[in-house]
């Protein structure tokens, strides 16, 4: 069965290079000239796509939350309400950050985090919806976003797979264009609980939908087994500065980080080839040099029948390799061999 996935012009699927996303979210702290910052250098780092986080604030939140005080060092406001309307960005914003992507060649979309953001990024003709781990039960959304009609990528932290075989249920009779991500819901994620192997669990419980890794670990190697197990998206936080105020700041990578990321994640699927085992010609010198071949231990008359004295086994390998030795052994010698000269077939009765 293929799976792919269709997110402008670039098809996902078990052939393809890996998706990366660099997740912005609210690290850009409210301010269109940093979001774009951002933006400018991600696709410098070689990413796919960026993506940012939609809340409708006001619905969103009970009112004991959205005025719960929230006085820390990484609060935009007085109120969890007031930091959160801070960091969101509105239609302005998106319209010229929409513009800013496409200049740069990247696809930006966003995190629906309710039916009204989903609405607000479909006027936009966002061309993917992200689904956060926290609303992978909330099936109303599920299905509002799956109606929309365009490609969702959903991911698992915090689940079961109950829970994801509900929200793929939910979907799929609806919407085909779907990429499924194991996710940790901790932040940072420490490595002992990826469990990066959920990725080989999910391409064999779906085997028509793409499977990916949202990453939220200190570093960049996990992504890059997840690309061997089978993971075609990866989704990684992305900063240009650790220090800058904000609580997904320290865990996310900053563009040295991210470079790397692209780069081993480019060269992994390279480094895989296609499992037929082969010599290659940068192969031919160096084992040339190293491997063996069979020469005379001792200066042979002709007409002498070789014993296994006879023979010895030295480099360099440019000669009757060391596998022949049972073959020559017994034979007549047609010329005298001084030392160290090749035992060739050619020179045997």
């Amino acid at each position: 069965m293929t799976r792919n996935l269709a997110i402008d012009s670039f098809i996902i699927s078990d052939d393809s290079d890996c998706y990366i996303i660099a997740e912005i979210g609210h690290n850009h702290q409210g301010s269109l000239d940093k979001a774009k910052q951002l933006f400018k250098s991600a696709a410098e780092c070689g990413v796919n796509a960026v993506k940012l986080q939609k809340r409708d604030n006001r619905t969103l939140f009970t009112k004991a939350a959205y005025h719960k005080p929230y006085d820390n060092e990484n609060s935009f406001g007085l109120t969890y309400g007031e930091h959160r309307e801070a960091l969101e960005f509105g239609r302005d914003e998106y319209v010229e950050l929409q513009k800013c992507a496409g200049e740069l060649g990247l696809t930006m979309f966003a995190t629906a985090f309710d039916i009204t953001s989903a609405d607000f990024l479909a006027e936009l003709d966002i061309p993917v919806y992200k689904i956060a781990s926290g609303d992978l039960k909330n099936t109303p959304l599920l299905r509002h976003v799956a109606q929309i009609g365009r490609p969702m990528i959903i991911s698992t932290g915090g689940a079961d797979m109950e829970d994801v075989q509900r929200a793929y249920d939910m979907i799929m009779p609806i919407n085909q264009q779907l990429a499924i991500l194991q996710c940790t819901s901790s932040y940072p994620a420490e490595h002992h609980d990826l469990n990066l192997r959920v990725i080989e669990t999910f391409r064999t419980q779906f085997p028509d939908t793409v499977i990916g890794l949202s990453d939220h670990e200190n570093g960049i190697a996990m992504a890059t087994a997840a690309f061997v197990l089978g993971a075609r998206i990866v989704e990684q936080h992305f900063t240009i500065n650790h220090t800058w105020k904000g609580t997904d700041q320290v865990f996310s990578l900053e563009p040295i980080g991210m470079r790397k990321l692209v780069r081993d994640l480019r060269r992994v699927r390279e480094a895989l080839g296609d499992g037929i085992k082969r010599v290659y010609p940068s192969e031919v010198g160096p084992i040339s040099k190293l491997s063996k071949k069979l020469v005379a231990n001792r200066n042979l008359p002709s007409g002498h029948v070789l014993a296994e004295a006879d023979i010895a086994i030295k480099s360099p390998g440019d000669g009757l390799p060391p596998y022949e030795f049972d073959t020559i052994l017994g034979k007549t010698l047609k010329r005298p061999l001084a030392e160290d000269d090749d035992i060739l077939f050619q020179d045997l009765a």
